[in-house]
């Protein structure tokens, strides 16, 4: 029953990350080129919220109950975009800050092969 449950939820997060559209575009900002991105990307958000805005009003004067479910997938879309904005701000700076550490060591590694210094490493 296990297998099962796991096998299921695999393949519903494989076809969830594969085909829905802000999931796509979410892993297209995480990549490193993009993020950038990611605190425009929180803009993104507003109109999420403004259908969640939108149908909850229409829920309150007696629309179907299946508003409910937008209501439901607008604020967790909302919800990815506020989050990925801070999120893409650390990984930027982490990805930076490895970059800066490898050119600092790649010209270390350069000097020390200039001076030709025997037995030198810089590692």
């Amino acid at each position: 029953m296990i297998r099962l449950i796991w096998t299921l939820s695999a393949h519903t997060r494989y076809y969830l990350r594969r085909y829905m559209p802000t999931n796509r575009l979410l892993d297209a900002i995480r990549r490193r080129p993009n993020l950038k991105w990611g605190i425009p990307a929180m803009l993104l958000a507003a109109p999420y919220l403004l259908i969640a805005s939108i149908c909850t009003n229409a829920l309150a004067d007696g629309a179907p109950g299946w508003l409910h479910l937008v209501v439901l997938w607008a604020v967790w879309n909302a919800m990815k975009f506020i989050i990925m904005g801070p999120v893409s701000l650390i990984l930027l700076i982490r990805a930076r800050t490895c970059d800066a550490v490898a050119r600092r060591r790649m010209r270390r590694q350069a000097a020390v092969r200039a001076l030709g210094i025997p037995g030198a490493h810089a590692g």
